[in-house]
């Protein structure tokens, strides 16, 4: 058992969730270590005598990892393990009254948007002076640049606003500011994420500004590869897609999540969209930006659903052939309209659906994957991984999207470094090739 002494706190920060989150505990590090205490991320040595717990609350998998962690580290506190656990993020922001009776071995709960008042628990003040010199936890070569919070949207099955609030949007110059800031430290490669890319500006400029914030990012000296992740299709801004076209340093690229296909779900779930005006927005985009790859989510199993709807989005999956494409199950989440919805579709059926969708999207990419066999791409190299460095293309995002990988036994690659890559031999989702000398 550890014993109180009066050496320097040092804190592990576990993050869980989406890359939004990891943000925040990026924010979070840099804070304290600005304050001089010794901070780790998602550090297992048990050498922390703090623990700071950021959770996500989106689903019940999500939910229940994060309580999950909690009960670990409280365990571990009431061994006399740690002196100090809080928890903060959506899971805190939405579910803390409750969670502070059913675990009171954690000392304090904070939100998503209560930074300062978790720094007053250290003694440490919020350094204004520290904002766009956030510290990163990803691979020293890319960041996620968070460019607005919360979101205004009215999606029946997203509890996301309960937990963000609404949408707010962080001014050009300040996002400026942190990317010239991290492209000073070696970051060639944007992720620009937010609960609701291209509502990006209506706040504070009165109209939707993403173009004219690509553009800017875009001029940053360093910056290789700005990615947009996490755009909404309704009343979508198509000028996007003119800056995507025409700006090289903007990628290719656009995620996309479009959840449903079927009319009478898209009504249910209150996305603001039908099918036919979905089809129209792609192909104006494929149109636009002839080698865009387009990444989308697709949520199944939602109250109501049948199984005809579902066929629906089944072939409307193999009618637009997404290059990337994730499935969630339904989760029923208290306090969202549809949460008034019957829960009908049973678990396994959606378990069922899911697998089917991703069968089906598993051929599309292995068929689209053959296509690159013999071209030679751009690839950037994220790490070496056995015998093999491992990077992406233009088209891939880290963690979610497709890799390429060559043999490390008779070839070299820096870690962080561009390199052209000869393709020869391609699967459902990883492409082999060679180096172009």
């Amino acid at each position: 058992m550890k014993t109180k002494t009066l050496k320097k706190d040092k804190v592990n920060v576990i993050t869980l969730g989406c890359s939004k989150n990891l943000v925040d505990s990026e924010n979070i590090i840099t804070q304290l270590r600005g304050n001089q205490y010794d901070v780790v991320h998602d550090s297992n040595d048990e050498d922390a005598n703090v623990i700071i717990v950021n959770t996500c609350g989106f689903i019940d998998l999500a939910k229940q990892e994060s309580i999950d962690t909690i009960l670990e580290y409280a365990e571990v506190k009431k061994q006399g393990d740690i002196e100090k656990l809080y928890v903060t993020g959506c899971l805190s922001q939405r579910y803390r009254d409750d969670l502070a009776l059913e675990i009171p071995e954690v000392d304090a709960w904070f939100g998503t948007l209560e930074l300062p008042q978790l720094l007053a628990k250290f003694n440490a003040d919020y350094k204004h002076e520290l904002i766009g010199e956030r510290l990163i936890t990803t691979a020293p070569h890319y960041a996620y640049l968070k460019i607005s919070e919360g979101c205004n949207r009215t999606c029946s099955f997203c509890a996301i606003p309960l937990m963000r609030g609404t949408h707010v949007s962080k001014p050009i110059e300040q996002l400026v500011k942190e990317a010239e800031s991290l492209a000073r430290r070696g970051v060639k490669e944007l992720m620009l994420i937010a609960q609701e890319l291209t509502y990006y500006g209506l706040d504070i400029y009165k109209k939707r500004e993403l173009p004219r914030l690509l553009e800017a990012l875009a001029q940053v000296n360093g910056i290789e590869w700005i990615r947009l992740h996490y755009a909404y299709p309704s009343k979508f801004p198509t000028e996007i897609f003119d800056v995507i076209a025409s700006q090289p340093k903007v990628c290719n690229y656009l995620d996309m999540p479009l959840q449903h296909a079927n009319n009478a779900v898209l009504d249910r779930m209150r996305r603001q969209i039908t099918k036919e005006e979905t089809i129209e927005l792609i192909e104006l985009a494929r149109q636009k930006v002839p080698d865009l790859t387009l990444r989308t989510t697709m949520l199944v199993g939602f109250p109501g659903e049948t199984e005809a709807e579902f066929q629906d989005l089944c072939d409307f999956v193999k009618e637009m052939r997404f290059d990337r494409l994730g499935v969630f199950q339904y989760s029923h989440e208290e306090d969202t309209r549809a949460y008034e919805l019957e829960d009908d579709v049973p678990a396994e059926v959606k378990a069922e659906r899911a697998t089917r969708l991703m069968e089906i999207q598993q051929e599309i990419s292995y068929e689209k994957n053959q296509e690159k066999v013999g071209k030679t791409l751009k690839v950037l190299f994220d790490r070496k991984e056995g015998e093999y460095f491992i990077g992406r293309t233009e088209g891939d995002s880290p963690e979610v999207d497709n890799e390429v990988l060559i043999s490390a036994e008779n070839q070299y690659v820096r870690i962080g470094d561009f390199a052209n890559v000869h393709i020869i031999e391609a699967t459902e989702y990883d492409l082999f090739g060679e180096l172009i000398i």
